[in-house]
């Protein structure tokens, strides 16, 4: 059968971003023919005993429990489960000394869900046929931007300024405030910190200064806190939550060990909820009432936030440092190679300056050599002018195990030399 699609079906029903690539990583891992092949690819996070005993824990309780029943063969409110949305305010309440109270909060599907739904109410056409954008402040970043908007040109994203150590071989992406532009033509703004890709944080001056620039336009700051604290706090440097009235914190239960079960959390003003939640109310009800009620179990306790900070933090930190010290010994000193600032996340971006093929290209490459990576042009949604930097690097999941980081850089800063050698003989 062949139906035919409209305009917005033939749109959807094309894959962007990682998820593009994702069919060619699948058919390249399944046909191995027992090779082992070190997948570097995945933004999957790993099973951790601790955090698995916690939700198995959390699920004994509810099992246990008298409201089993009415969670899970029941209906909800597509606000979200009552108690997780009342643990949410109190912990953020005295965490933050903020005064949330229930309208402030809403639970979807997944963070995911939560982006699309915003890029929806607040970008795209309005009644009167005015195109409102969708601002990425900082590129790269998150792929998943890419595919939320119904209207793909409502999408702009900005380069930034790059911070170069190059002795030591580190830089940074920083906010070009001289080319972001945010104007009564915006919807909304949208940013990751810390950043998938790039593991970047932007700092709590540089997030100020956004909000401040879309305040005087009513624009909503979508601020994407899938790493930050208070969980899964994957920020390997300190970092403030910042709110604001234009603010709408955006996190989610993913990377704390629940991905399968899709709980996104947004916290805002409530005029910025109530949007949301009929969105929602209109797109698909609720989210799991299941996965919420065992998250309320843990926020409620404090085993949450405990297993964030003493498991799954210094778990990935370590990871990266490893990972670090490997480059750091195995790459040559003389190549134009730059890793990003590990500041969180459970990635690394690898700038390879002046590379003399494309990161497509570089990503079949290491492939030859059993390791996969993601190609980094995949993370600039959204920026339609062209930059050679963005076929110059390649995302790096910390997901692997010690011994196959190890192995995978070492090959990685093999083939890099072997590059950049061929492309020297040949002038």
């Amino acid at each position: 059968m062949n139906p035919a699609l409209t305009k917005l079906g033939a749109q959807m029903s094309n894959l962007t971003g990682v998820r593009a690539i994702m069919k060619d990583i699948i058919e390249t891992l399944q046909s191995s023919g027992g090779q082992e092949l070190i997948n570097l690819s995945a933004g999957n996070p790993l099973i951790l005993p601790e955090v698995e005993q916690l939700w198995r824990d959390c699920t004994a309780d509810l099992l246990a429990s008298s409201e089993y029943g009415e969670v899970v063969c029941r209906y909800g409110s597509s606000q979200g489960y009552a108690p997780l949305i009342e643990a949410i305010a109190n912990d953020f309440n005295k965490r933050y000394n903020l005064k949330l109270t229930e309208r402030n909060i809403l639970i979807t599907p997944g963070s995911q869900t939560l982006y699309f739904y915003a890029a929806n109410s607040f970008g795209g056409y309005t009644s009167s046929g005015e195109l409102k954008q969708i601002v990425l402040p900082l590129s790269p970043d998150y792929t998943g931007y890419g595919g939320i908007c119904l209207f793909p040109e409502a999408l702009i994203a900005y380069k930034p300024s790059l911070d170069i150590d190059a002795s030591a071989h580190r830089f940074k992406y920083r906010p070009d405030f001289s080319q972001l532009s945010i104007t009564e033509n915006t919807g909304c703004v949208i940013f990751s910190r810390p950043c998938n890709p790039t593991g970047n944080v932007l700092t709590d001056d540089e997030v100020r200064k956004i909000a401040a620039l879309a305040a005087p336009y009513d624009v909503p700051v979508l601020i994407d806190s899938a790493y930050a604290p208070p969980f899964p706090a994957l920020n390997f440097t300190d970092m403030s939550l910042i709110f604001g009235e234009n603010i709408l914190h955006c996190t989610s239960l993913s990377k704390a060990g629940l991905p399968g079960e899709r709980i996104g959390i947004a916290i805002g003003h409530e005029r910025l909820i109530q949007v949301l939640e009929s969105f929602q109310t209109n797109a698909s009800l609720h989210s799991s009432r299941y996965g919420q009620a065992i998250a309320a179990r843990a926020i409620n306790s404090g085993a949450l936030v405990q297993i964030a900070e003493q498991v799954i933090r210094p778990f990935y930190q370590n990871k990266f440092a490893i990972l670090e010290s490997t480059l750091d010994q195995a790459m040559p000193k003389d190549l134009p190679w730059y890793l990003h600032r590990g500041e969180g996340a459970i990635f690394a971006w690898l700038w390879l300056q002046d590379l003399p093929i494309t990161d497509w290209e570089l990503y079949q490459e290491l492939k030859q050599v059993s390791v996969i990576v993601v190609p980094g042009s995949t993370f600039f949604p959204g920026l339609h002018e062209e930059w050679q930097h963005k076929h110059q690097c390649v995302r790096i999941s910390l997901t692997g195990s010690d011994e196959e980081l190890v192995t995978g850089m070492q090959r990685l800063a093999k083939v890099v030399e072997q590059i950049y050698q061929r492309a020297a003989l040949s002038v």
